[in-house]
């Protein structure tokens, strides 16, 4: 079993900031790559922002310049930075992380958080 604690979401003011965090515990031998993803009212999740093990991040357009995701591998622990927030931002933030549960397990399980509400008014 792994579970996934999300905390930082919140009510902001467009062009404020906020800052995600998720940390992973349980049956974790290894994570590769860590991920946020969004899902606003009536419309589909879609990916944010995702970082490998060797640091490697990509990132939707939308949030090109504005977000940073970073990583704490000691912790087992992903970060979102979210800047400049504008209201198209407002949705439910998840945490996804891809992982091997053991070392004589070469296969990769995948795990979603709960969400974190974030909410941007104009």
């Amino acid at each position: 079993q792994v579970q996934l604690g999300e905390s930082g979401g919140g009510l902001v003011q467009a062009g404020g900031s906020l800052r995600l965090s998720c940390a992973a515990s349980g049956n974790i031998f290894s994570i590769t790559r860590m991920s946020w993803f969004r899902q606003a009212p009536g419309k589909q999740r879609e990916l944010v922002a995702s970082i490998t093990e060797n640091g490697t991040t990509n990132y939707q357009d939308s949030v090109k310049g504005r977000f940073t995701i970073s990583r704490d591998n000691g912790k087992n622990t992903v970060f979102l930075q979210m800047n400049s927030l504008e209201p198209e931002d407002t949705a439910v933030y998840y945490c996804n992380l891809d992982f091997r549960a053991y070392r004589w397990l070469s296969s990769y399980s995948n795990a979603w958080g709960k969400g974190t509400q974030v909410t941007v008014s104009s």
